[in-house]
């Protein structure tokens, strides 16, 4: 499958991929093969937090490549899986990559089905195709995952693999009690108007945990350092320590009276099993 709209409606010229290579700490080479696809990948969400500040602050997320650009590179903040990917996306296509845009259903199969909420990317590279998403939060993926059936990846303590059900493919993690679906999407061509109104369902819809929580999540090498509400790896915190666990942990920099905010904004949603990407 390869993906039908130009690159002039997703706006990749916008991006500065050298901007962006400094942002993730990423010199080269920069061939679009699959080893590079690889370095680029882990290196991005081993960088760029996941987060959702903007919602909870009432600023709202937008998707148009310039914003992305100035958000997470140039202001090195994070953002959600459409700001993640539609950037990685853009850069890819920069670089010589061809890349479509897809977007999935979250959580286990079965009924009742999930609106399509999560953005990921098909990438391909060395005349193969890989599934790549950087911004899934949660237990998502470190490296890209070969697009094929029964593809398994491990990377440190973590495994996932992609199946099928029906006529979908199935994103699953394992997990000490087997493997768990982390969500599911059919090959289609998506466009940047069924991207605007995904994240417009996410960012403003009142039952979304991104609407509800504050939310951020930094991976490191082995581990995840994961911030819901006023929770830090499982650890309450103290409103007050709110701005320098941004700050120091995830390296987002707000000013004291936007981390107050969200303090407030915390401290009325309390505590959640929430662990949606």
């Amino acid at each position: 499958m390869t993906e039908n709209s130009p690159a002039s409606e997703w706006g990749a010229e916008r991006v500065d991929p050298a901007a962006y290579l400094r942002r993730i700490g990423c010199a080269g080479p920069l061939a679009p093969t699959a080893e590079t696809l690889r370095e680029l990948h882990r290196a991005h969400v081993l960088t760029i937090p996941f987060e959702n500040l903007d919602v909870v602050l009432g600023r709202g997320v937008r998707l148009d490549a310039g914003a992305l650009q100035g958000k997470l590179v140039d202001g090195r903040r994070g953002g959600y899986c459409y700001e993640h990917n539609l950037l990685f996306a853009a850069v890819l296509e920069r670089l010589g990559y061809r890349v479509t845009r897809l977007l999935a259903r979250v959580g286990p199969l079965g009924e009742p089905r999930r609106a399509r909420t999560h953005a990921m990317l098909l990438v391909e590279a060395d005349g193969t195709r890989h599934l790549a998403d950087v911004g899934f939060g949660g237990e998502g993926l470190v490296e890209p995952l070969p697009f094929a059936e029964g593809a398994v990846s491990h990377v440190g303590p973590w495994t996932w693999r992609l199946g099928r059900a029906g006529d979908e493919w199935v994103l699953s993690t394992l997990r000490q009690d087997g493997w768990a679906e982390l969500y599911a999407f059919r090959l289609e061509v998506h466009h940047r108007a069924d991207f605007e109104m995904a994240n417009h369902y996410t960012s403003t819809l009142p039952s979304s945990p991104f609407v509800r929580h504050v939310i951020a999540q930094r991976t490191i090498p082995g581990a995840r350092r994961r911030l819901q509400n006023l929770e830090l790896d499982g650890q309450e915190l103290k409103a007050e320590e709110l701005h320098a666990v941004l700050g120091e942990v995830f390296g987002i920099g707000l000013e004291p009276e936007e981390a107050e905010g969200l303090a407030r904004h915390a401290r009325a949603a309390g505590r959640s099993p929430e662990r949606q990407g």
